[in-house]
């Protein structure tokens, strides 16, 4: 008999994954080729050469032993993470050292980790709807308690007015995600500055710490010479949890990091209740050959002129349709408003065209669907015919 608290997470399984597999399904009945499967953000296009060349590298001329052994730290290895911090103070105009570097087992990974770190039963964790519905689950697991801010459907930015009346004393973190999934919008540095300043307030009000987590796998992935605000310029108690698996296409790979700042409140404890989280949750260390390939590859990026043809080419196409979405300015996803009121009927409307699509209420933003582009460009142009014969059920 499997535990109460899993009976809830088995029966709210992810929508996206069952989705992905739905995809998988289809495509078995009727070709890949014909099935239209937005469902999964797993990236179509493929790691830099320069990943394979330092994985070939690494395993010729390290020794064995070392190379796939544990490291001296539940951190990570010293080299690879001062050279983490290196590249983000150069970027970015930080002045973070080794210590401040966790590696970690992709974003997800270091997201627990430093909720387990942080919270209390009970605690509150702020979050923007909409948002990555993983992180009802990432909370749960610490008995920590999801604090919803409902969505802003005319632009995406956050609501800071029902932000600033939602913290409370039990409020212990906020998790921001820019570039966001599911929008692909970038929190805009004015709005970032007044979430600062609400947070710092509320802090002195309650005489408390409260931690604002920045979830950051699509960094990397911003349009239109687009700058996405690095958190910890504006707020001490900020902490970055970062991925590898779009910057440089490795999502099976599992790697990322933590930036915990010497600035952030009781810093040095924290950094070590990360360490001790990271063993303790049973990753031990983030995968060691990966870390070494991180660190050859800090300059390499994914070529994301891929996702930018396809996202104009679906974004311009479903307008042209009559559907109505937001421009991304990032990531690689549309979230695209159902024409009608119950957007799961409308997948399920979808799914008749080998069309497979997120519902919004996956993210806490009932009314919309996702539709993640990271597919060859060729679904994306097959699909719109697919889409014109959708969109005449609804004219």
């Amino acid at each position: 008999m499997i535990s109460k608290k899993m009976e809830n997470m088995v029966a709210n399984s992810s929508a996206i994954r069952a989705m992905f597999e739905e995809g998988n399904r289809l495509a078995k009945l009727y070709g890949a080729e014909n099935v239209f499967d937005f469902s999964l953000g797993n990236p179509n296009v493929p790691a830099p050469e320069a990943v394979k060349k330092a994985i070939i590298e690494l395993l010729n001329e390290e020794d064995p032993v070392a190379l796939h052994g544990y490291t001296n730290s539940n951190a990570g290895y010293e080299d690879v993470r001062q050279a983490v911090a290196e590249s983000l103070n150069s970027r970015f105009g930080t002045k973070f050292a080794a210590r401040s570097i966790t590696m970690t087992v992709g974003a997800a990974g270091g997201l627990n980790v430093i909720l387990k770190a942080l919270l209390n039963p009970g605690d509150e964790v702020v979050v923007f709807a909409p948002y990555f519905g993983e992180y009802r689950s990432y909370v749960s697991n610490y008995d920590g308690v999801i604090v919803e801010i409902s969505p802003n459907t005319e632009d995406f930015q956050p609501k800071l007015d029902e932000f600033e009346k939602k913290l409370t004393p039990k409020t212990r973190a906020v998790i921001v995600n820019t570039p966001n999934n599911p929008t692909g919008v970038v929190y805009s540095e004015e709005t970032i500055k007044k979430m600062a300043s609400i947070m710092e307030n509320k802090q002195k009000e309650y005489g408390t710490d409260i931690y604002l987590i920045s979830d950051e796998p699509y960094r990397e992935l911003a349009y239109d010479g687009i700058e996405v605000p690095y958190l910890t310029k504006y707020y001490a108690n900020t902490i970055v949890g970062y991925s590898y698996s779009k910057s440089l296409s490795l999502p099976g790979e599992r790697i990322g990091y933590l930036v915990i700042p010497d600035e952030a409140a009781d810093s040095e404890n924290l950094i070590s209740a990360a360490n001790v989280a990271t063993r303790i949750l049973g990753f031990v260390n983030a995968p060691t050959l990966q870390q070494k390939v991180v660190k050859a590859c800090l300059n390499e990026k994914t070529d994301i002129s891929f996702y930018d043809r396809n996202r104009e080419t679906l974004y311009n196409g479903l307008k042209e349709l009559g559907f109505e979405c937001i421009r991304p300015e990032g990531a690689f996803y549309l979230f695209v408003k159902s024409p009608m009121a119950d957007e799961k009927a409308f997948c399920a409307a979808a799914k008749k065209y080998n069309i497979l699509l997120v519902p919004g209420s996956s993210f806490g933003c009932p009314g919309y669907v996702r539709i993640a582009y990271c597919v060859a460009y060729e679904t994306i142009v097959n699909s719109l015919p697919k889409f014109k014969e959708l969109a005449a059920e609804y004219k």
